[in-house]
């Protein structure tokens, strides 16, 4: 083996330990795109035939610049990899919306409206125990139409039912404000509440890791903002 040769040999084992492609290597990648090696030293050689010869380029200089190209290149095949990751788990992630379908979320809010078997099911948020919790159900006139009282509850999710909902409530399919009370048997915005609401619809969108979720009553949701899965089963 000759000299150059030799020297060929070794400038194309410091590329390659930098992450720096030949020429074949990139062309059996099958992307066109990507700089190699013989790139990498054309550029290379060009900038040193146009350097001021009173003012070479220190070699110091000289590796940081492989070494940046180096770390291009990496980055570039991790996003290639990452985006290849993602679309392999594309179906997974349409799978996972599919079983929300028919199913219904708790999710935070006010508003509920009986379910397919004509019942309303959430949570109040109680920040600290009581002996004295409740809850009102208004209409859209402002009219209260139920109350409920739970009693003594500790801090924490306290669930509540209204399974009695009358039928001519049922077929309007009226929409309810739910405001609960703690201590001084007055409703109070300043208990959160959550309900269980039917899952109409949900997807995955492209060039998102989310899955959408559409709600009866609240429309369009991260399924990230639901606090609990029911079987609607």
């Amino acid at each position: 083996m000759t000299d150059i040769s030799k020297s060929e040999q070794s400038l194309n084992n410091i590329l390659n330990k930098l992450g720096i492609k030949s020429q074949d290597q990139a062309a059996k990648s099958g992307n066109k795109n990507k700089l190699g090696q013989e790139d990498f030293l054309k550029l290379m050689t060009t900038q040193l035939q146009n350097q001021d010869p009173f003012a070479p380029m220190d070699n110091g200089d000289f590796i940081a610049q492989m070494a940046q190209f180096s770390t291009v290149t990496g980055i570039t095949e991790i996003n290639n990899n990452l985006s290849s990751l993602g679309s392999k788990l594309e179906p997974n992630r349409v799978a996972t919306a599919a079983q929300f379908l028919g199913h219904s979320v708790l999710v935070p809010g006010q508003i509920a409206s009986p379910d397919d078997k004509g019942e309303i099911h959430g949570v109040v948020d109680l920040p600290a125990s009581s002996n004295d919790v409740g809850l009102t159900f208004t209409n859209s006139s402002g009219e209260i139409v139920h109350t409920m009282n739970l009693g003594n509850q500790e801090k924490g999710l306290v669930g509540f039912s209204w399974t009695d909902i009358p039928d001519e409530i049922k077929k309007d399919k009226t929409k309810f404000k739910i405001q609960a009370y703690a201590g001084n048997g007055e409703a109070s915005d300043g208990l959160s509440t959550a309900v269980y609401n039917k899952v109409i619809a949900a997807s995955a969108p492209k060039n998102s890791e989310d899955v959408i979720l559409e709600l009866k009553d609240y429309g369009e949701i991260s399924a990230s903002e639901a606090i609990k899965f029911k079987s609607n089963n």
